[in-house]
């Protein structure tokens, strides 16, 4: 059973990782239950075949929802204050009742906060061994959207998660750095587990010169950012890239800031929400693709990117310490130091042969890293668990 704190249709890490996990479990011939908070409405079958739409209510709604082929168990939720897209689920005995009726032999916690650590709980109740997964830093979070509480929110925030992990019976980390963060935060048993990403989906070859003549003038160098617009992800410390002579700024996503964002960069193209291969051919159609977030605890759109043959720019902080190798898949620059994405992209800009050698480079350092083979590694932690295997953290 996997529960999560965000589930489609949201767009994000947590969400997505979600998704290609439990797919992965069905084609290995398991049986996975997801646990996710409910959007404000969902569609039901009518007995005549067509569909209704269904406030929440105080109960879960159990579907089989056909473009899972698995069953997902929606918990009443309410919107976060000023991200509304964010759904804080309100769990009351729905995760204990689907523990009983799923049976499952381990339960996987995606992100465990609110609705994680009423499963975490549940769980340990009924006997079944948790696997937590680390996969945002709502310390950060907290000192971002909670400022007045300030380093207090952060210890906080830590406190908390330190209570839900520690009923763990292991954590998995997305990169060294989240994994030296947690145990230096006291959390036990702690062990590495990357992201997968799916390298034909994303992929040179969908690079799309109709795309190109959409987005910039000719002989413009294209540099794209893709994600969530809002506050952690500081997109705004991209405005001076947006500044540079010769250089289009696309930015892909939707989110809070994006009114303010417009604004603080107008000669930036903003394109919003874009899924699937629309996606995929975006990404390809760019020349360099660039991350200011300084709170990554991996950075999946940089394995996206890279996965599309592009050079990437990136704070050294967090997940993309792992991901990226400065000099030749990209270049680190010091977290909110819009200068320093600057002047890597500026570098890039001018020199076409750098460029695709280190996008070049980028693809074959994640040519190997499918889901596949990361949701094989995931199993194996399941398995150690379910054995009873709890050993001490991992430092690798």
């Amino acid at each position: 059973m996997i529960v999560t704190e965000s589930f489609a249709p949201q767009l994000n890490g947590v969400a997505h990782s979600v998704l290609r996990t439990a797919e992965h479990l069905v084609a290995r011939g398991h049986s996975p239950l997801v646990v996710a908070p409910a959007a404000q409405t969902v569609r039901r079958r009518r007995d005549d075949g067509r569909e209704r739409g269904r406030v929440r209510g105080r109960d879960a709604v159990y579907d089989r929802e056909a473009a899972y082929g698995y069953e997902v168990v929606r918990v009443p939720s309410v919107p976060l204050p000023g991200y509304p897209e964010v759904r804080i689920a309100l769990p009351g005995r729905q995760v204990a009742d689907a523990i009983a009726r799923h049976r499952p032999h381990v339960v996987h916690l995606a992100g465990p906060f609110v609705l994680g650590a009423a499963a975490a709980a549940a769980a340990g109740r009924a006997g079944v061994p948790s696997v937590a997964v680390y996969q945002t830093d709502l310390a950060a979070y907290a000192a971002t959207y909670l400022p007045v509480a300030g380093a207090a929110g952060a210890r906080l925030a830590w406190r908390r998660l330190r209570q839900i992990h520690t009923a763990a019976a292991r954590t998995l980390a997305p990169s060294r750095a989240s994994l030296g963060a947690l145990a230096a935060h006291g959390v036990p048993r702690v062990h590495l587990w990357p992201r997968g990403v799916d390298c034909e989906r994303f992929h040179p070859s969908h690079r799309d010169e109709s795309v190109r003549r959409r987005l910039g003038r000719p002989g413009e160098v294209l540099v794209g950012y893709v994600g969530r617009l809002a506050p952690e992800k500081q997109v705004e410390q991209l405005a001076e890239v947006s500044r540079i002579p010769g250089v289009r700024l696309v930015v892909v996503g939707d989110g809070p800031c994006r009114v303010r964002l417009e604004a603080a960069l107008p000669d930036a193209v903003f394109l919003g929400r874009r899924t699937g291969h629309e996606l995929a051919r975006l990404y390809a159609s760019f020349d360099v693709f660039a991350h200011a977030g300084p709170f990554e605890t991996f950075g999946q759109t940089l394995q996206e990117a890279m996965a599309s043959g592009l050079p990437v720019v990136a704070p050294a902080a967090g997940g993309p310490l792992d991901l990226v190798d400065p000099g030749h898949t990209g270049f680190l620059v010091p977290p909110g130091a819009g200068s320093g994405f600057r002047e890597a992209v500026e570098r890039l800009a001018r020199d076409e042969e750098l460029r695709a050698a280190l996008g070049r480079a980028g693809r074959a350092a994640v040519a190997e890293r499918s889901w596949e083979a990361v949701g094989d590694r995931l199993i194996g932690h399941y398995r150690l668990v379910v054995a009873g295997e709890t050993a001490g953290v991992l430092r690798r």
